[in-house]
């Protein structure tokens, strides 16, 4: 059963392929990629043989891919023949997966400020907490509602860094050290993915030198992958608020990602969130 559904899978991703290909090729012209017109033309676009002169390979190899033969690509092939037909970063990602093949993992952006769309859509989800950091875990923005509830101050400015050194934070974190190892080790998974990147060692080395239990956890080299958490704090003013936290990648800027924290159900985070926020002045009506 499963080799039949294998078949069924590959025989459709090989039929996207061609018809992806082709719809790809109608819409290049040969001015598009600097080659003459080269007289009338039955159909719109590129001819197969011009695509394989750009792509730097055989006539024949071209015209078994786009006919969704069973065939061996390689990366450097595939990206050839994207820049051949001038696809953009999500055709090519697409083209890497009908092909069998994963996509390229998206150059992660250097840190830069949140967008004013993505700074409006904290802003409104106060009165609940929220917060961007980038690949390095910095912080690149945070809401009212995050430093009120966390205790996130001025000289917070990295995630991790705040995590283990930052006081406030670890008295009200009420499952610090549970938690800890895998702060860490989420840490070590994401640098992982940019190894060619010396400032996750910079960060991980200074942070080892002021905090003993962050220099314990990372030698382990554990690692771990995770999009959502309950995070407990035990605020002096408001109680236990309890929250259901979820990491949201952003597309537009790669490495980023929005962190939202919903009170659990269940536990009267809501009622207790609302009245805390109301004292300082800072509740912005939320739907639901």
């Amino acid at each position: 059963m499963a080799s039949a559904h294998s078949s069924v899978s590959r025989d459709r991703r090989r039929a996207e392929l061609r018809e992806f290909l082709r719809s790809r090729r109608a819409r290049v012209s040969p001015e598009d990629v600097g080659m003459p017109a080269g007289g009338r033309r039955r159909t719109p676009g590129l001819r197969r043989e011009e695509v394989a002169v750009l792509a730097g390979v055989g006539v024949s190899w071209y015209t078994w891919l786009e006919q969704g033969r069973d065939i061996k690509v390689s990366e450097e092939v595939l990206d050839a023949i994207a820049r051949a037909l001038l696809l953009d970063s999500a055709e090519r990602a697409h083209l890497y997966l009908l092909a069998g093949l994963n996509p390229p993992q998206a150059r992660a952006a250097a840190s830069v400020p949140a967008s004013p769309a993505v700074r409006r859509l904290l802003d409104a989800w106060s009165p609940r907490p929220g917060y961007i950091r980038d690949r390095h875990w910095n912080f690149t923005a945070i809401n009212d509602a995050a430093r009120v509830v966390f205790g996130y101050g001025e000289t917070d400015h990295n995630c991790l860094v705040s995590f283990f050194t930052n006081a406030r934070y670890r008295v009200v974190h009420r499952h610090w050290a549970e938690t800890a190892s895998e702060v860490a080790a989420g840490f070590r998974a994401d640098a992982a993915r940019y190894p060619d990147d010396p400032e996750f060692d910079r960060i991980a080395a200074e942070l080892a030198e002021v905090s003993p239990e962050f220099a314990e956890l990372w030698a382990r080299h554990d690692v771990a992958e995770h999009t959502s958490a309950v995070k407990a704090v035990d605020h002096p003013e408001a109680g236990t608020l309890t929250f259901d936290a979820t990491l949201l990648p952003l597309p537009e800027h790669p490495g980023h990602h929005l962190i939202l924290h919903n009170p659990r159900p269940g536990t009267g985070t809501r009622e207790r969130l609302e009245k805390l926020m109301r004292a300082r002045n800072l509740v912005v009506s939320h739907p639901g």
